[in-house]
């Protein structure tokens, strides 16, 4: 799996937004110079926030970005496929709708696999806990195998 500048860039805007102790919403300036985020790319982003409804924008002087649900219900596979859609798909196909012919239909149940797996993790994951840095236990147990953190 590759995270996309997308996907990585959603998601760090999000956090920027959890992690504030001011109530309010955050302007896309601001949130684009604590994260490093190029403008132009940020606002098509927490545009597509938008569309999935996890953001809500607001217009004036005191405008800006917030949350249109509680950031503890955004999970990061909700942030993945609100900006770049299916968290696996192979060639540009959902696993389940892709057909192989008969030596290579093992195929199939091997990417459905991998797209489990990864709802395992992104599912349970949000940007509450992102942003108090508070990860499940199951993350934690993950990581502590020293096997994760080779680049293989």
């Amino acid at each position: 799996m590759r995270v996309s500048t997308r996907s990585d860039y959603a998601l760090r805007a999000l956090i920027e937004i959890a992690s504030r102790d001011e109530p309010g919403p955050l302007s896309a300036d601001a949130i684009g110079k604590a994260q490093d985020i190029p403008h132009g790319f940020l606002q098509a982003i927490l545009a597509d926030l938008r569309k999935a409804d996890i953001l809500v924008s607001q217009r004036g002087p005191s405008g800006g970005w917030r949350f249109a649900r509680s950031p503890a219900d955004v999970s990061i596979a909700d942030v993945i496929r609100a900006v770049d859609g299916p968290l696996v798909s192979v060639y540009g196909l959902r696993p389940e709708a892709v057909d192989y012919k008969e030596s290579a239909a093992s195929l199939k149940p091997v990417w459905i696999a991998a797209r489990r797996a990864l709802r395992e993790v992104f599912e349970q994951v949000n940007i509450t806990q992102l942003a108090e840095g508070n990860l499940p236990s199951s993350i934690g147990a993950l990581i502590a195998d020293e096997d994760a953190w080779q680049p293989h």
